[in-house]
């Protein structure tokens, strides 16, 4: 017990997480309980939509029942329907390192919502900010669900409360209360090593911005789902432009995409617009400062948070 009041039977991040949720309109009771079993147990969630033939046979029995209760209104549709839902329900908008790090160095509250310009979604597109500067970094669940993850594995950034406070004390061996400082050295180090930035939506977590996770192709559910044809993640509204007179066609940005959008040809490196995320990856690993990041209309508003806050 302290001054805030007694931590059992129920700790006080889960009263806070419910007492946020009674006050988001539509927000019934299979929405707290699906919020709850993600923030509480994400590993097992996650592992049960990207590998679920690795669980014990009981948790491949309630992952499934769970899946059919998720999709219940879903597997009604057709299959291009139903991905579209999915997205809908979860989902990431790509963000430079730039304009991630502005999301974790904010020192105010903010409370943004019909961004739907900014993140194409129905549902799940609001950026409700309590308590900025408090951060936590938690181990990947995506990287945790590999045999052979990518390194290292506390990259995914829980921003604000009630959230920071729920996955600090649920997770103790698993996550860490980082500085706003520290959060922009993991965004620096991940961008380094070639990894994703997204911001992170679900229609379970309030509906709402709720994360920063650094993304590497290999280990990523998201971004394999993408790769699959599930629309779950959203461009950053930037696309990579080549200036061919400074490009020496030595291909070593091919292989840094993470979206496969680079191709090397006889003409030297191409880049597809539509493939292209905007995460500027390419740009950092680029000798000769060939490739930069333009604005894209129709690839929707970059997430400059600074930028919405002043509209």
């Amino acid at each position: 017990m302290n001054g805030r009041g007694i931590d059992w039977p129920v700790r006080r991040s889960t009263r806070a997480f419910v007492g946020e949720a009674r006050r988001v309109p539509g927000y019934g009771l299979g929405d707290l309980l699906h919020g709850y079993v993600y923030g509480r147990w994400p590993y097992f969630y996650i592992r049960a939509a990207t590998r679920p033939a690795t669980l014990p046979w009981a948790f491949r029995l309630l992952s499934a029942w769970g899946a059919r209760l998720v999709g219940r209104q879903a597997r009604k549709a057709d299959p291009q329907t139903r991905k579209k839902h999915l997205a809908d329900t979860y989902h990431g908008k790509v963000v430079t390192t730039q304009n991630a790090e502005q999301l974790v160095t904010l020192n105010v509250e903010i409370d943004l919502r019909n961004l739907e310009q900014v993140i194409p979604y129905a549902a799940a597109r609001d950026i409700v900010l309590r308590s900025p500067d408090h951060i936590v970094a938690l181990e990947c669940p995506c990287r945790a669900a590999q045999d052979d993850p990518c390194t290292p594995l506390d990259v995914c950034l829980v921003v604000g409360e009630p959230f920071a406070s729920f996955v600090a004390d649920h997770h103790p061996a698993r996550a860490r209360r980082v500085t706003q400082k520290e959060a922009v050295d993991i965004l620096r180090a991940e961008h380094e090593r070639g990894h994703v930035h997204h911001a992170f939506f679900k229609d379970a977590v309030l509906g709402r911005f709720y994360a920063i996770c650094n993304c590497c192709r290999c280990c990523c559910g998201a971004m394999k789902a993408w790769a699959n044809g599930v629309p779950m993640l959203a461009s950053s509204g930037h696309v990579a432009v080549l200036d061919a007179g400074l490009c020496q066609a030595c291909a070593a940005c091919v292989p840094r995409c993470p979206f496969g959008a680079l191709t090397m040809s006889a003409d030297g490196v191409r880049v597809n617009p539509q493939t292209c995320m905007g995460c500027g990856v390419c740009v950092s690993h680029c000798p000769t400062g060939a490739l930069s990041l333009v604005r894209a209309p129709e690839r929707g508003q970059p997430l400059e948070i600074h930028e919405l806050m002043t509209r």
